[in-house]
């Protein structure tokens, strides 16, 4: 999805350019330079999406959360675009230098700033199709909650140590026992259930649903993994003092030295 829409901004942005270029410079300039300039542009914004999204997952770009961020996301505007500019203009250089040609990014103060003013907004549209895209995926993948006491009649299970979750997927929901769990991980506001090959998250801290869980099926492996000892096949000491565990399914989760005691009293 990037590339095609990142490609085909740089294509039209470059038709546009020599457009303009044609009709209203008194400088000659070969049809390469408007091409160089939009994909030396486009090639550093697609760089910068995969640094961008981690940068969005320790500081999300949510309304819950924006006042905590905000400062941050005003940083990353700044570093972005420093980052974007310094790249481009190698770019540019080394595409002139290879033409015999110099290339000429102006005052650099001035050009910083044109940059930033359009940058900014860049950034912005990057987070929020990073956010829209984990709330389709959320709905493709299903998203797991806890059930709750029904409204009339007694609750399906017990609240406290929940046998069961119910999951919701493209407006249908259907439970998942908690015994088939295979593992969890822990994923920003998020801990994704495993369960034969499929990830469903549900909002909640490791804490608060290994409290939840059943103690003697679900151990804490790690600071962001539990896993269900009815699936665990092997346990591969490292030499750090950590092990990797092997699940039945094949699934590798590792276990901090902290907890790999706890696997022991099992």
């Amino acid at each position: 999805m990037w590339t095609v829409a990142l490609l085909t901004n740089a294509v039209t942005n470059s038709l546009t350019a020599w457009m303009e270029v044609q009709r209203g410079s008194s400088m000659h300039h070969e049809w390469w330079e408007p091409v160089l300039w939009e994909f030396s542009s486009v090639t550093l914004l697609g760089i910068l999406v995969a640094p961008l999204v981690a940068w969005e997952r320790r500081f999300p770009f949510a309304l819950a959360s924006l006042r905590r961020t905000l400062p941050w996301h005003l940083l990353g505007m700044i570093l972005f675009s420093l980052l974007h500019v310094l790249g481009m203009v190698v770019l540019r250089k080394a595409g002139y230098a290879l033409a015999d040609r110099t290339y000429d990014f102006g005052n650099w103060p001035r050009q910083l700033l044109y940059e930033f003013l359009k940058d900014w907004k860049t950034y912005v549209i990057f987070l929020v199709i990073i956010r829209f895209y984990r709330l389709v995926l959320l709905r493709l993948q299903g998203e797991a909650r806890l059930l709750t006491a029904p409204d009339t009649g007694a609750p399906v299970e017990a609240i406290e140590r929940p046998e069961r979750f119910l999951v919701r997927k493209l407006g249908s929901e259907f439970l998942v026992a908690a015994r088939d769990i295979e593992w969890l991980e822990a994923a920003e506001n998020y801990v994704n259930l495993h369960v034969r090959g499929r990830v469903y998250p549900l909002r909640s801290t490791m804490s608060a649903i290994q409290e939840r869980l059943d103690p003697q099926r679900f151990v804490r492996v790690h600071r962001s993994h539990i896993v269900n000892l009815d699936f665990l096949d092997q346990i591969e000491p490292l030499e750090t003092g950590d092990a990797r565990l092997m699940l039945k399914d094949g699934s590798r989760v590792p276990c901090s030295r902290r907890y790999r005691g706890a696997l022991g009293t099992r």
